[in-house]
């Protein structure tokens, strides 16, 4: 089988354009750079309503190559092992049938089955790995890219085997065949060759082998792309980091916030600063054990084994480095656990228990102040996270067996290991708190918030069982803060309801039942649900008695205000509206009626059809709504005019008072839009051409305006068409949106525009108004054609 799957995808994307699947063919095209360049929000949104399509219209193939973009993506980008492994099994096997065989992406699904058995244990699994790669590898072709990928996953096979040296030579032979067969070797198979030099100590040769390949991938004409720039400073900086020369290595080294947002950098960029803080050029320090300890409880959730041994290795030396007892000995503990997850554990055992010897090894701290007296002295002292762990397990060791003294200690404790980035050590503390004192409501409440944090579905599930079992109301609430986590807002709403049927007058469950209900599109519950809580709330000025914390509870907070006058907005209940406004000092125009008035510039960000965002300018109209300015294409459900109703919170904080004037004035406030009020109706067309200058364009823009009709320019100055005077040369263009009201048929728009364009040096073209019109077609094309647009 020979497809070539980017000719197939193509011809795929036109046949489903054709047959009016727009929204599939899109998702063909968009999913896989969403997976490769790890836009996750955009994938998920995307994937359920693409794949749902493809079965539903039969379209196996289709399945195929979209359940492995999304596998590339939850495997690479997201690092998942145990977690995806049920997917990938299921995969391989759906690719493999009749229908499936002769899909060009099947054999790509050997290589998601492979890597996510190294996602859970490679070296445990490697003679499967090289057992499925190595089928496959002798029975395609060796002019497939699937040939580039698959040599790297059996490269990567022996690796885990601590074969570096085959892994190098099946490499170079590998690269060898496919030059042979007239192949370019990808960047990505030498950056992979260059991993395995460094395994091998050629940091030398890893710096020229990267510079080489580079320059010939540019030299063929590609770009270097963000992915690629990144893995070329990372592995540049950690062979540079290997070598001694820090200094330059500082210099490449991506950021840690690239690390955050880019998963599958970690582990490259864990060891290379962990040799960069062993020749004292970067600072070992309380931050970087917390971040450090963050990947490791990512990699335990998603069941990624081997890595998190790997990196809790990492971390645990550095621990041990800066004199972190209570830290290492933490990140020991995981490591213990972990190890009854991997199928091979020689070499691996031995090293988590030199880092417990390593971290036992360290001296416990001496007690300032008696183990009774040391919350307050913490407070008071404001000692560091890592220091006031080391100081509270010493002193819960001073209260063995005492629970009255201990309880105290173990919330803080619990506490600051969450803060330091083990949540999931902090939870066990506190279960095994519990279980001496299970009536206490204090440690239910922070070990279901600790457990939440950890992304701790048993955990959850065994404690909400736990509490329900005594305070059924309790049960419901830890059930429903999990499922909000999650974001399950029926279920939410759901748990919300048994709690309220329990008690009435509890105001915290209407705030997130009401959440829920927002969320739901419900915003008449919601508005319900906020009424309620003003109604059982003091006013916000505070309540006469209580304590503080009770009057915080009770009280009515400015937040409830704005959300019920954003779902009052929403469900046009224009008198709430003005009454809860006149609540935040909000003036309105006039007394009554719709509020639909002339306030400020903003920004809706929007979600478009493929999951990403868009930031729309718009005028607000009132305190939760806005009416969009653009004229928009399809990729959105909202266009010119309509108004709409956004969240009151603000998404970004407004530049600080020193910053730059101009900043400052071009600055505007940012909401999330939440529904649709009223649709203006307006249809897009879009026009093309060459720019008639300013004051033409002008005079068109004003008088489309005067007839009702909308137009927005997307082009920039950058924007250049064939100028077909001279077919070397450029000239300005011109690339808008016309917005036709729905008022106006799209014949009328047609002779409009034709009448204000005429004359124009350079034509203009609109041919999907003009097929809209049925007017002449053949005209538009030929500008089209001779423009190059």
């Amino acid at each position: 089988m020979t497809t070539d799957i980017w000719a197939w995808v193509r011809d795929t994307h036109r046949q489903l354009a054709e047959a009016g699947h727009h929204r599939l063919a899109d998702a063909v095209v968009e999913l896989p750079e969403h997976a490769t360049e790890g836009r996750n929000e955009q994938l998920d949104a995307l994937y359920p309503e693409a794949v749902a399509a493809a079965r539903a219209l039969g379209l196996p193939w289709v399945e195929v190559y979209l359940r492995h973009w999304r596998m590339q993506n939850l495997l690479n980008k997201r690092q998942q092992g145990e977690a995806a492994l049920p997917e990938a099994v299921d995969l391989l096997d759906f690719a493999h049938r009749e229908e499936t065989a002769g899909c060009p992406q099947s054999v790509c699904v050997v290589q998601d089955f492979a890597i996510c058995h190294a996602r859970v244990d490679g070296p445990g699994y490697v003679a499967e790995r090289l057992a499925v790669v190595g089928e496959t590898l002798e029975r395609i072709e060796l002019d497939r890219a699937c040939y580039d990928c698959l040599s790297r996953e059996y490269s990567d096979a022996l690796e885990d085997d601590g074969r570096a040296a085959e892994a190098l030579d099946h490499l170079d032979s590998a690269a060898n065949r496919m030059r042979a067969a007239g192949q370019q070797v990808s960047l990505r198979f030498h950056q992979a060759r260059a991993g395995t030099l460094h395994l091998l100590g050629r940091h030398e040769e890893v710096l020229e082998l990267l510079d080489t390949a580079e320059r010939a991938e540019q030299a063929q004409g590609h770009r270097l792309d963000e992915r690629d720039q990144r893995w070329g400073a990372l592995l540049r900086a950690r062979a540079l980091a290997s070598l001694g020369r820090t200094e330059e290595a500082l210099a490449l080294l991506p950021e840690q916030a690239e690390a955050e947002r880019h998963a599958d950098l970690r582990s490259a960029w864990t060891q290379t600063v962990e040799l960069l803080v062993a020749a004292g050029a970067r600072e070992n320090d309380a931050g970087l054990g917390a971040v450090l300890a963050g990947w490791v409880g990512y990699l335990d959730g998603v069941g990624s084994h081997r890595p998190c041994v790997d990196l809790l290795l990492a971390a645990g030396r550095l621990a041990v480095a800066r004199g972190a007892r209570t830290v290492a000995l933490t990140l020991a503990a995981t490591g213990e656990r972990k190890l009854t997850r991997l199928r091979r554990t020689d070499g691996v055992s031995e090293r988590v228990a030199a880092l417990r010897a390593a971290a036992e090894a360290l001296p416990e701290p001496e007690l300032p102040v008696p183990p009774g007296e040391l919350t307050a002295h913490l407070a008071e002292a404001g000692v560091d996270y890592e220091t006031g762990a080391d100081l509270l397990s010493a002193a819960l060791d001073r209260y063995r067996g005492e629970q009255a003294g201990a309880t105290g200690l173990t919330l803080l404790l619990a506490t600051v290991l969450g803060g330091l980035g083990h949540t999931r050590a902090g939870a066990d503390l506190l279960w095994r708190c519990l279980e001496d004192d299970p009536e206490d409501r204090e440690l239910t409440g922070a070990l279901g918030e600790m457990l939440i944090d950890a992304g701790d579905t048993e955990g959850i599930r065994r404690l909400a069982d736990r509490v329900a079992a005594s305070a059924p109301a309790d049960g419901h609430w830890i059930r429903a803060r999990w499922a909000a986590a999650e974001g399950r807002w029926a279920e939410v709403l759901e748990q919300c309801r048994a709690i309220l049927a329990l008690d009435d007058e509890v105001l915290n469950t209407r705030r997130l039942a009401a959440r829920a209900a927002t969320e739901l599109g419900d915003h008449a519950t919601a508005q319900r649900l906020y009424l309620e809580l003003l109604e059982r709330a003091a006013p916000a000025e505070g309540a006469a008695g209580g304590t503080a914390e009770e009057d915080g509870h009770r009280t009515v907070r400015e937040p409830d205000l704005w959300h019920l006058i954003t779902a009052a907005s929403a469900n046009r209940d224009w008198a709430v509206v003005r009454s809860t406004g006149a609540l935040l000092d909000i003036g309105f125009d006039e007394p009554e009626g719709p509020v639909d008035e002339e306030w400020q510039l903003v920004t809706v960000r929007a979600t478009r059809t493929n999951g990403s965002t868009a930031d729309l300018p718009a005028l607000r109209t009132g305190p939760a709504t806005a009416r969009i300015l653009p004229v928009l294409g399809d990729d959105l459900t909202l266009n010119h005019g309509d108004l709409v109703v956004f969240a009151p919170a603000l998404l970004e904080h407004p530049p600080a008072e020193d910053a730059p004037e101009e900043e400052r004035r071009h600055w505007r406030p940012v909401f999330e839009f939440l529904t649709l009020l009223d649709p203006a109706g307006y249809t897009t067309y879009w026009i093309d051409g060459g720019w008639p200058g300013d004051e033409p364009w002008s005079a068109l823009r004003e008088e489309l305006h005067a007839a009702g009709y909308a137009v927005w320019a997307y082009s920039r100055e950058q924007y250049r068409i064939t100028d077909p005077a001279d077919g070397g040369d450029t000239l300005p263009g011109i690339y808008a949106a016309l917005g036709v009201p729905p008022t106006a048929a799209a014949a009328a728009a047609d002779a409009l525009l034709l009448r204000l364009t005429d004359g124009w040096p350079h034509p203009l073209a609109w041919p999907a108004l003009a097929k809209a019109a049925g007017t002449d077609l053949a005209r538009h094309e030929e500008v089209v054609e001779r423009y190059g647009l």
